[in-house]
């Protein structure tokens, strides 16, 4: 299967009114300004949009907004994956018929599934779509890590063509580079160390921190791909600060916090995640104003 994302994709927050119910209209524009600042392709209803406490009609009309908004150019992945198997299938062909261009799916979290377990659940979602999956691994949420060994495995299936890649380890990655097909995409996690993957053969990113500098990102990705290493390093420095503090503590509340100060109308967050703490909101602010983003 064909089919690339674009390099530089957006993990959307979910916009909440003041009565904590989805805002759809904030999110058809927002993913109307992220697609006019550098973000190629958009993920919605992933960790970043508090998928865990949106229900399958929220997603599915979370889904339909948001490609409608941003039109058929811009590719829309929709995250629908959990710890059930079954549940994952019925959200996927949701989002299916919602019209979205891909799927990103989580490794089970919780249940922590053998490998073997992982394929098969991978595997069957596959079977039952029609649509390009992106794996999406991250142990430090779900609890259990995805190996290359199951990775180069499933790759094989025809519709599985790329893998959010969240580990952190260079060995980890490194492994996966020498065991995939070059045309199985490699997304880094995690904006911090997207240069670095990048070296190693990664494709692109999954980004949070493109809410705010999604231009500055994708001149970065555009430097190196172009061979001026120099330019994007000297980038990546200089969004490191930025990077960071968008992860002092847990995402997506620093993100969040960030776009409502910019003037965005993202509203608060949905129980378990709550408001930042009045330093962490100074924190924020300050760096925002350092960047010249205030």
């Amino acid at each position: 299967m064909n089919k690339t994302f674009g390099r530089l994709l957006t993990a959307m927050v979910t916009p909440f009114t003041s009565e904590s119910k989805v805002n759809f209209q904030a999110a058809a524009e927002l993913a109307t300004h992220l697609v006019n600042n550098g973000s190629d392709g958009l993920v919605v209803a992933g960790t970043t949009g508090e998928s865990p406490t949106l229900t399958k009609e929220e997603k599915f009309e979370l889904f339909k907004t948001i490609k409608e908004a941003v039109g058929s150019e811009i590719p829309v992945i929709a995250g629908t994956g959990s710890y059930s198997t079954e549940e994952s299938i019925i959200q996927s062909q949701m989002a299916e018929k919602a019209g979205v261009d891909g799927l990103l799916l989580v490794v089970p979290y919780y249940n922590k599934p053998t490998q073997e377990g992982m394929y098969q659940h991978f595997e069957a979602i596959a079977r039952n779509t029609s649509l390009p999956i992106m794996l999406y691994n991250i142990p430090s949420r779900t609890g259990k890590n995805m190996t290359p060994e199951t990775v180069v495995r499933l790759s094989e299936i025809n519709n599985i063509i790329a893998i959010k890649e969240s580990t952190g380890d260079f060995s980890q990655l490194t492994e996966l580079k020498s065991g995939l097909k070059n045309d199985f995409l490699i997304y880094s996690g995690d904006d911090a160390l997207l240069l670095p993957m990048m070296a190693l053969g990664a494709y692109g990113v999954v980004s949070v921190v493109s809410h705010l500098v999604g231009k500055q990102i994708k001149e970065m990705i555009d430097a190196f791909i172009d061979g001026d290493h120099n330019k994007a390093l000297e980038l990546h420095l200089k969004l490191s600060p930025l990077f960071k503090t968008m992860f002092i503590t847990t995402n997506p509340i620093p993100i969040k916090t960030a776009l409502a100060l910019q003037g965005h109308q993202v509203g608060g967050f949905r129980l378990p995640l709550c408001k930042a703490s009045d330093e962490e909101v100074s924190i924020i602010k300050n760096m925002l104003h350092k960047y010249d983003l205030l």
